[in-house]
């Protein structure tokens, strides 16, 4: 995601997630492309991915539109563009600042962002930005995932809402944030509109995986989820007794491990909003 450090929540262009974006593509990738195919690119098009991240989408964006179209994608993080270029040497990539990106104005048919508007604190702002880029009658793409409550303990409807709610704590606390600030990503619908867009559509996508899951989906909820969003961090918003529950469940060397009980079932959303200029 690239954004200019005045207006971010809390990225910057020294720190690296690479991994987590990685293993979340890998996990999401059917239902990523099924988002895709809902455009309909056309050979030819311009297509900016905005925040781009590791660079899978663009690679899949610029599948869609040809030899005879342009991909490119903008990132703020010096890591995920090392990581993107490596991974996709071909790909059109620039490092910069998406609160004020070094491209041309009117120069793109459609603009992909996904997982980044909820990083600005002046998302409407940020929006207009974006639009400044499209040709006439281009279209903004703002993807967002699980805008709906996951589920992954459906066993144990208690332990996975506190668990949840601990989450939402350790931002809060971390980022100095109230819960109304956190908020303002479900409203995508609204902020397309509010932002002068035609033609506003939501589709959302359910992600779901149960037993026994693919290798990519277990490393994405045991590394992204369980180890890097989860683990000793949540300590200090859980009782000692629902913290030892959840840490069986996300041991991979424990009996109960989640992962591998024949009753696993995850659930989670990625919802679309689109608009044309």
């Amino acid at each position: 995601m690239g954004c200019h450090a005045s207006q971010l929540l809390h990225d910057t262009v020294t720190r690296d997630y690479a991994r987590k974006l990685q293993l979340f593509c890998a996990c999401a990738e059917p239902e990523l492309r099924q988002a895709i195919a809902t455009l309909a690119l056309a050979p030819g098009m311009r297509v900016l991915d905005a925040g781009c991240g590791t660079g899978e989408a663009l690679a899949w964006l610029t599948g869609s539109v040809g030899s005879q179209g342009l991909a490119v994608g903008l990132e703020l993080a010096t890591a995920h563009v090392a990581a993107a270029r490596a991974r996709f040497p071909g790909a059109a990539l620039l490092q910069g600042d998406l609160g004020r990106p070094p491209l041309v104005a009117s120069g793109f048919d459609l603009i992909w962002s996904v997982n980044t508007i909820n990083h600005f604190r002046d998302a409407p702002g940020t929006l207009r930005t974006l639009a400044t880029l499209l040709r006439a009658n281009g279209r903004i793409a703002l993807g967002q995932s699980a805008l709906l409550p996951d589920m992954y303990f459906a066993w144990d409807s208690r332990l996975e809402r506190l668990t949840n709610e601990a989450v939402r704590s350790y931002y809060r606390d971390r980022y100095g944030l109230e819960e109304r600030e956190l908020a303002g990503v479900r409203a995508l619908l609204g902020l397309l509109r509010a932002g002068g867009l035609r033609e506003v559509t939501v589709r959302t996508f359910v992600i779901e995986r149960v037993a026994p899951l693919r290798p990519a989906d277990e490393e994405y909820l045991l590394e992204a989820i369980f180890r890097g969003t989860w683990g000793e961090r949540l300590r200090p918003y859980l009782s000692s007794e629902d913290f030892a529950a959840l840490t069986r469940l996300c041991d991979p060397r424990d009996a109960g491990y989640a992962l591998r009980r024949p009753d696993f079932h995850f659930l989670q959303t990625f919802t679309l909003a689109v608009g044309a200029l």
